[in-house]
């Protein structure tokens, strides 16, 4: 395989099975129970097969990290949290673009221990990793220059910047506010640390305390 081919299927290839499984799984004849499970484990092997060599799960600010992940939990839950479930009722929040902020678990999986596992280790640990090596170690680059080995991690551009925060808000639909935000603060953390471990690390807290706070409120819209 042709080496810069090779880089990019390295960074992009999980995440792309990732949302094209999402796309047609409920396509699949498989039932509610194993629909999630198939789609971790496919996207596990995708990881492991392709994108071992640029995996450097070391962080270089781990304290900084952690905390930009508290942070931007809360910034996730702020706004439900200080203006009620209404708040999401907004044409802003549910329209035909941005979709509706409802629970996608059927109920008979809300007490499914297997399930649940799963989810919340995907959520914790995969998601992480394959939205960063997408979005802040490929895309950020790809943008400035289409040979994207050439261009450090984190190096700052404005246009890369703000394109990343954006698309990385619209692929939250309707929570694409708080999607920006945690967009900006990411691809900050990047540009700051240079360091594609410390981006994994705080998304990680983050999405290990939502899961965390589903489990114990039953806000169940929060795992999309």
């Amino acid at each position: 395989m042709d080496p810069p081919l090779r880089h990019t299927v390295g960074f992009v290839a999980p995440f792309a099975v990732f949302v094209s499984i999402m796309a047609v799984e409920k396509y699949l004849p498989l039932p509610s129970s194993w629909l999630y499970p198939t789609r971790f484990f496919t996207v596990l092997a995708v990881l492991l097969v392709c994108s071992r060599p640029y995996l450097k799960l070391l962080p270089l600010r781990p304290l900084l990290s952690a905390g930009i992940g508290v942070a931007v939990f809360a910034i996730w839950i702020g706004p439900d949290v200080l203006f009620g479930p209404g708040y999401r009722d907004s044409w802003l929040f549910h329209n035909a673009i941005t979709g509706a902020a409802a629970a996608t678990v059927p109920p008979e999986l809300k007490t499914n221990l297997w399930f649940i596992v799963i989810r919340a280790v995907s959520c914790t640990f995969l998601v992480p990793i394959i939205e960063e090596l997408f979005w802040r170690g490929w895309l950020m680059r790809w943008i400035i220059d289409k040979d994207f080995t050439r261009v450090p991690l984190g190096t700052y551009a404005p246009g890369a910047f703000w394109i990343v925060a954006l698309l990385f808000a619209s692929e939250h639909g309707p929570y694409w506010e708080v999607g920006l935000a945690a967009g900006i603060i990411y691809n900050w953390l990047m540009v700051r640390t240079r360091s594609l471990a410390d981006c994994i690390l705080a998304h990680a807290v983050t999405n290990g305390l939502l899961s965390i706070y589903v489990l114990q409120t039953g806000n169940w819209q929060y795992w999309l």
